[in-house]
This record gives C-alpha cells, sequence and structure tokens, in this order.
C-alpha cells in the first residue's frame, strides 16, 4: 500500500487495482475521497498536467483516475476503453500524458500510441503492461511511447512517471532502452529466419511433426507412414537440422508457431515420394 496525495489515506499499488478495481473505487468514495468531478468541479488548473487513461476495464481506469486525482498537479480528464477513443482523444482534448493499456481489443495500445506520435498531437504516451521485459520496453519505443509502467508497480511510482513524461524525460535510461532495442531486433531477426526455415519442410516432415505433435509414439507413426524406424529416425534428423533445433519438442513448437501444425488435427497422408 502506498499514500497517495497530500492526505493520510492508503491506496493500493496499480496491479491491486486492476485486480479489485471495484473494491478500490468504492473504497475510495466510502472513504470520503470526493469523485475527480467533485473535487476539482471547476476543471484542471492552468498548471495541472492533464492525464486520459485508456484501458478496457473502466472499474480499473475509473478507480485509477480517483488515485491520480488525489495528487494536486494531476487532472485525469477522460478514462477511455478501447484504443480508437483513446486516438481520438488525443486528437480532440490534446491531454498532456496518455496512459494506454498494451492489451485491448480492436486497436490495441501500440498500434494506437503508434497512431497518436505519427499525428504529432503533442500526447506524451505511458503504455501500462503486466509484464516486465525487453520486448515490452522496445515495442514501447519503438511505437513512439516515453516508456512503459509495470502494472504491479505503486501508483505513486507512476504519478512520477506521469509528471517526468510531461516534461519531455526519458522514463528509461539510454542504456537500457538501446540494449532492449538491440535484443529485441536480434530476436525478430531470428524469428524471420526460423519462420523461412520452417516453411522449407516437405510435406512429409510437417506430416511427422503433426503426428508426433498429437502424441503417437514413434513405433506408431512409422507403421502408419510405412517405414522404418530408422528412415523415421532420418525424417526428424533431417528436420532438427533444417531448423537448427535440438529436439522433437522445439520442431513442433517452431511447427505450431508459424502455422504449420495444428494442435487437434493431423495431416492427411502423403505419398512417400513427397519426402
Amino acid at each position: 500500500m502506498v499514500s497517495l496525495g497530500r492526505g493520510t489515506c492508503e491506496y493500493p499499488s496499480v496491479g491491486v487495482l486492476e485486480s479489485g478495481a471495484r473494491d478500490a473505487y468504492d473504497a475510495a468514495v466510502m472513504a470520503g475521497r470526493a469523485r475527480p468531478k467533485d473535487r476539482k468541479a471547476s476543471g484542471a488548473a492552468d498548471n495541472d498536467i492533464r492525464v486520459v487513461i485508456a484501458d478496457d476495464h473502466r472499474s480499473f481506469g475509473e478507480a485509477l483516475q480517483i488515485a491520480l486525482d488525489n495528487e494536486d498537479d494531476l487532472t485525469v480528464i477522460e478514462v477511455v476503453t478501447d484504443g480508437e477513443s483513446a486516438v481520438e482523444s488525443a486528437q480532440v482534448k490534446h491531454p498532456d500524458v496518455l496512459l494506454m493499456d498494451v492489451q485491448m481489443p480492436g486497436v490495441d495500445g501500440l498500434e494506437a500510441t503508434r497512431r497518436i506520435h505519427r499525428e504529432a498531437t503533442g500526447t506524451k504516451v505511458i503504455l501500462l503492461s503486466g509484464h516486465d521485459d525487453d520486448v515490452v520496453l522496445a515495442r514501447a519505443v519503438e511505437a513512439g511511447a516515453r516508456g512503459f509502467m509495470r502494472k504491479t508497480q505503486a501508483v505513486s511510482d507512476l504519478a512520477d512517471a506521469i509528471r517526468r513524461a510531461s516534461r519531455g524525460e526519458p522514463l528509461h535510461a539510454v542504456s537500457e532502452v538501446e540494449m532492449s532495442l538491440a535484443r529485441f531486433r536480434m530476436q525478430r531477426r531470428t524469428d524471420g529466419d526460423l519462420a523461412q526455415r520452417v516453411e522449407r519442410l516437405t510435406p512429409r516432415e510437417l506430416e511427422i511433426l503433426q503426428r508426433v505433435a498429437a502424441g503417437e509414439a514413434s513405433v506408431d507413426i512409422a507403421n502408419e507412414l510405412g517405414m522404418s524406424r530408422h528412415t523415421l529416425r532420418t525424417h526428424i534428423q533431417n528436420v532438427l537440422t533444417k531448423l537448427g533445433v535440438h529436439s522433437k519438442t522445439d520442431a513442433v513448437v517452431a511447427a505450431i508457431r508459424f502455422g504449420k501444425v495444428k494442435t487437434s488435427e493431423k495431416l492427411p497422408q502423403t505419398d512417400d515420394n513427397a519426402s
């Protein structure tokens, strides 16, 4: 629990707000913390940082609004529940900072951020994510966000991040961003290479992987396909070599990932000369 605003009321972290947002919202009101529209009825002060929250869980967005509005220099002017509305809000209301959930239906947080950045609305975007890894940070920066905050962080940390973003300050060290981007781009190149390798598998090799994915034993696969176990092992070794992986499991995962093998189906049998 963290202390928000200038009072003594304690408030949960962003993660707690997400998991129990409606209870947190009701508790804030019951505790006598006025709704934002009541506390700041005359509107945001001229020097207030104007914030929009975009999250597909409205109760979470409203609870976070209550929490952030307890900060004297922050005013949440709108809560929206999808990426399209977030883009529209940036275009029409020109908030200083927009808190954007990464995962939303329709236009997701990353695409909405790209559009806001591309249209140069002046709004700084902070992406909210339940994950903390290079991929999230790199994708956030590539989309044009100031950075991202984990949903498990304290609301007070989020408020500080909003202030830094509004001043145009980075949320992450340059070295951290550069390292994350480098790892992400290397992974993307590796993924592209693996996709090409999967495309080079023959119909017979894919059928074998399909049967492996279905849980069939090697002896049964060999019998079903009319080949010796030695020939089957040769096929599997060829697959591992083509994909550059070290086990049948890795090969199956790669084929599933790129849509060549399905977990609930078997491919039709192919002729022996298809290999």
